[in-house]
């Protein structure tokens, strides 16, 4: 990564964090990246999983029990922790492109962080269930918090640039997992294939993979991952959500393919183009919250264009008839989570501005502006139980079951990419050469 990128990115990281600590009323924020946690009656531990405000301030996801002091106006402070151990590996100390940016100091036991911590003026991010009696600071104030939470919207292009090579890295995969399907491949050795493609292991993807073939891509979060190979007469389609790391920061992509060229395919294709419109839809000073309502009706034209209902897509927005086949939103911001906070926030100082009524699980009722970053995602599923809520209801003469019944065993379609909005136009990261 490149140093001088990191460096402009420190500066707007450093007055942002000196402005928001001003306005809290703290000197001092102290942020722990966190503790591995043990395993109910074992002496194994759960994979670690950094605490999202200390990767915020430096680019550290694996290395428990380190600490980021931030006192306004002065050099960031880092506690690397390096114990002295033969059980496990031990990280060499940083010198990379960021290490210059802080004072770095050394831990060889956790509790030797205690003699840098001062809870005068100062705030503490972090769980702190196992650093009782420490001189932490107020823990958690939420409305420094929710200050931090609205300005990570707003991504430098450093942060753009480490989501750019998280979406690099996750094609290489994606292209691995279509290789493995079209091979017939199981799930369990699909998601291998795209590990490896990637060059990541599981504990370092941003979320569990959903590798789903067949009916199972009807299930939004499936991960279970089977190790049954289907015989080619069995094979019909296959989904994929997967995502990879860079520094810290997430992608989050989403295909979905047909095995054979038939009207399941000519389903994906047309969802790809609604995909893509979408994606040029997504434009600074509009409600987020619009975009989705226009996926609905995208969302309908399909559902009318291959005979699934009887009636026009804007009757079926308005009676409800699409939300059993896109029962999720359109999308969410992206970062350093891959549903990065303050999709429903208000303003700076908090408050929530919940999603339309009709649309629940929409992740951002936000309005769009430069310099953030959503996945596009709309889908059309075919899931048993909502489809048999619909046979139930007032609408069901509006569907063509038989139709429905000839899409069930495909599961679904959904396509997701990550988007840049700049003051230019759009970046789809997913789709960069």
């Amino acid at each position: 990564m490149d140093k001088n990128l990191y460096a402009d990115h420190m500066a707007t990281l450093c007055r942002r964090y000196d402005e928001i600590l001003e306005q809290s009323g703290f000197d001092t924020l102290n942020v722990f990246s966190g503790a591995p946690r043990v395993q109910f009656l074992d002496d194994n531990y759960y994979p670690f999983k950094v605490n999202p405000h200390f990767k915020a301030l430096v680019p550290i996801t694996d290395n428990p029990h380190s600490w980021v002091i931030y006192q306004r106006g002065q050099k960031p402070k880092l506690l690397f922790y390096r114990p002295v151990d033969f059980w496990h590996y031990v990280p060499p100390a940083p010198q990379t492109f960021w290490s210059d940016f802080y004072d770095i100091e050394l831990l060889s036991k956790p509790a030797d962080a205690q003699a840098f911590l001062s809870p005068e003026n100062a705030a503490f991010i972090g769980e702190s269930d196992k650093l009782q009696g420490w001189p932490l600071g107020e823990e958690n104030p939420e409305l420094l918090i929710n200050r931090l939470h609205w300005a990570r919207a707003y991504k430098t292009p450093y942060e753009v640039a480490c989501l750019r090579e998280a979406n690099r890295i996750a094609v290489n995969g994606h292209r691995a997992a279509e290789q493995a399907f079209r091979s017939g491949a199981s799930e369990f050795e699909i998601n291998q294939a795209y590990l490896g493609a990637a060059g990541q292991g599981e504990n370092r993807m941003p979320y569990g993979n959903i590798v789903a073939l067949n009916e199972h891509a009807a299930i939004l979060h499936y991960t279970h991952l089977s190790t049954e190979r289907l015989p080619e007469p069995q094979l019909k389609s296959f989904l994929i959500d997967a995502g990879a790391d860079c520094n810290g920061y997430c992608s989050d992509i989403t295909r979905t393919y047909a095995y054979a060229d038939n009207e399941f395919a000519e389903l994906v294709a047309a969802m790809d183009e609604k995909q893509l419109q979408l994606v040029d839809g997504l434009k600074p000073g509009l409600p987020y919250p619009e975009l989705h309502r226009q996926c609905h009706l995208n969302v309908g034209e399909l559902l009318a264009q291959f005979g699934i209902i009887k009636t026009s897509a804007e009757n079926a927005v308005e009676s409800g008839l699409t939300r059993p086949f896109l029962p999720h939103g359109l999308g969410h911001f992206l970062g350093l989570q891959v549903h990065d906070v303050g999709g429903h926030q208000t303003g700076p100082d908090g408050g929530t501005t919940p999603p339309p009524a009709e649309y629940p699980f929409l992740r951002t009722s936000r309005t769009i502006e430069e310099n953030q970053v959503f996945t596009i995602e709309p889908g059309l599923y075919f899931i048993d139980s909502l489809l048999g809520e619909l046979k139930d209801s007032d609408l069901a003469a509006e569907v063509n079951w038989d139709k429905v019944d000839s899409f069930r065993p495909y599961g679904g379609v959904r396509i997701e990419d990550n988007i840049v909005v700049h003051a230019t136009g759009n970046e789809n990261l997913s789709r960069t050469p």
